[in-house]
């Protein structure tokens, strides 16, 4: 079963939440910052992406800004911007969609479509 990690005030994680219901897609949903990945998970997930570790920083969120992330991650090594991932809940880009052998980050539809 794939695990969806969401954030219930996300206006994208409640989209894409409808679009996996109205698809009959089941999943197990974690709450990204209650059940934040621990270091070891997001290590996992992030390799199995395939994608830039930068894909994973919510970019647009108030913590990313507050913290000055924009200029500080590209002096960061990859091991300690995944400590900082794991660090807080509200660093991590969402929805992210963990199956057997994919990883989807963010809500695009038509990627979705292909990929469930």
């Amino acid at each position: 079963m794939i695990k969806v990690y969401y954030y219930p005030r996300c206006t994208t994680c409640k989209r894409a939440l409808k679009w996996l219901d109205d698809n009959g897609v089941e999943c197990e949903k974690k709450h990204i910052v209650e059940e934040i990945p621990s270091l070891e998970e997001l290590t996992a997930i992030y390799k199995k992406s395939g994608l830039p570790l930068k894909k994973f920083f919510n970019t647009s969120g108030l913590v990313y800004k507050n913290m000055g992330l924009k200029d500080k991650l590209a002096d960061m090594s990859e091991e300690e911007q995944l400590k900082l991932l794991s660090s807080n809940g509200m660093l991590i880009k969402r929805p992210i969609v963990v199956g057997d052998d994919f990883v989807l980050v963010g809500f695009k539809e038509a990627e979705w479509s292909e990929k469930l």
